[in-house]
């Protein structure tokens, strides 16, 4: 009798474990339609289990719309579907699952991502890349370690170049320097586009270890992709790249060769550099100027003051001003009067056009501690657009001792001044790590 009963209830539990396996199957089978998909979704996202389980569809739509509705839904029970899309073998599908990926860390990036410019023609899909390519997610933001996983993979392994190319991307606004050996990877398909947001990515995660594995690109006969590998082992400090980027401006392809060359070396230059900056500093193209400014400015050597106070006075293109006002900052001239240099560099955080390079100068700047302490007042007592940008500025060149500043900033009386102090301060403490 009690063998009986065992049996029963084994046989019950076996029938109990096909019937759950068939209904898993027949909702799959169910969706056969992306209007079946939606008519799922109107639950809400308690559905997002059974939404997920269309990925099983063989019909390419259906599984499109399937991730379509598990964006829509949000929340962080649709990321390990939205990665399982991202191995999916339809290249469109893997473009929406990398874009919604993005999108969870990112609120609003699908609406811009390329998924949002698929045109499909049958078994065919073209997308149009946007030149923007700026996004970043905040330094607080925690990224999932499978997630970045997976995008390498797709990466390294996408169906399509376009595919690849957009998780290539993904990685570069999700900082994922985990993937940068998929990153690597990718540059060898020689297909132009990967490579160039490849390289993008690269900039963006500022792992300084992958800069020397990019210099075979310096020559490379896209140029495209030899602009960003230039501009990638600069921004890298890649000092293995110099001998190759003094070549390139002794004897540029084109200007735009030239240009990117003297500024990627402008970032890490060296005293023997000298006397190729300071003839450069009477070039006729402003972009040159500006590099060479630059440059001698990191340099530091005393004896080029006058030069940068010169086109500090005399120049009337805003590049290699600012560069100039760059120069004599990290020479040491502090002063916050109207007419100096350190003072242009933060009205000019004012400037729409010309923020982000008087952003980009002040952050490097701020490394110092002379020049981060000088920061302090004017986030004080600076416009509302100058307290923002300071606040971005210490919150990626601060140490402990900005807290404080930031903290009052979190709590100024201009609600978006506040905001952005808040934030520039849950980055900081990201970075400290206290």
């Amino acid at each position: 009798m009690r063998a009986s009963g065992h049996n029963e209830k084994q046989m019950l539990r076996s029938a109990t474990a096909l019937l759950l396996a068939c209904l898993v199957s027949s909702v799959a089978s169910l969706a056969q339609t992306p209007k079946d998909v939606r008519a799922v979704a109107k639950q809400g996202p308690s559905a997002i289990p059974t939404v997920a389980q269309y990925l099983n569809s063989q019909a390419v739509d259906t599984r499109l719309e399937t991730i379509k509705q598990l964006i829509a839904l949000g929340g962080k029970d649709t990321i390990d579907p939205l990665i399982r899309g991202t191995r999916d073998t339809d290249s469109e599908v893997q473009i929406r699952a990398t874009d919604g990926l993005v999108n969870y860390y990112l609120p609003g990036y699908v609406k811009q991502g390329l998924g949002s410019t698929v045109i499909r023609a049958g078994a065919a899909v073209r997308a149009r890349f946007s030149d923007t390519n700026d996004q970043v997610i905040d330094a607080f933001v925690l990224v999932r370690p499978d997630v970045i996983a997976a995008l390498g993979q797709l990466a390294r392994g996408g169906s399509s170049m376009d595919s690849r190319a957009n998780a290539c991307r993904a990685v570069g606004i999700l900082r994922g320097q985990a993937a940068i050996p998929d990153l690597l990877e990718a540059l060898r398909t020689k297909d132009n586009r990967v490579m160039y947001e490849s390289l993008v990515a690269m900039q963006k995660i500022r792992d300084p270890e992958a800069g020397p594995r990019v210099v075979y690109l310096l020559r490379d006969l896209d140029d495209k992709v030899q602009s960003a590998a230039i501009e990638t082992v600069g921004l890298l400090r890649a000092k293995e790249a110099l001998p190759s980027l003094r070549n390139i401006v002794s004897s540029p392809r084109n200007k735009n060769a030239e240009r990117s060359a003297l500024a990627a070396l402008a970032f890490m230059p060296e005293a023997g550099d000298r006397s190729l900056l300071l003839g450069y500093t009477n070039a006729k193209d402003d972009r040159l100027r500006a590099s060479a400014d630059e440059g001698l400015g990191r340099i530091g050597d005393p004896a080029d003051k006058p030069a940068l106070e010169r086109a500090w006075h005399d120049e009337e293109k805003m590049l290699p001003r600012l560069a100039a006002a760059f120069g004599l900052t990290l020479g040491g001239n502090l002063d916050l009067g109207e007419d100096a240099p350190f003072r242009y560099l933060i009205n000019t955080l004012n400037s729409a056009a010309y923020k982000e390079i008087s952003q980009a100068y002040l952050t490097e700047a701020a490394r110092r501690n002379d020049v981060r302490n000088a920061l302090y007042k004017p986030l004080e007592q600076g416009t509302r657009d100058e307290k923002i940008q300071l606040s971005r500025i210490l919150a990626a060149s601060g140490d402990e001792a900005s807290i404080p500043y930031l903290e009052k900033t979190s709590r100024d009386a201009d609600r978006e001044v506040a905001q952005e102090g808040l934030r520039a301060l849950r980055s900081l403490r990201a970075r400290l790590k206290v």
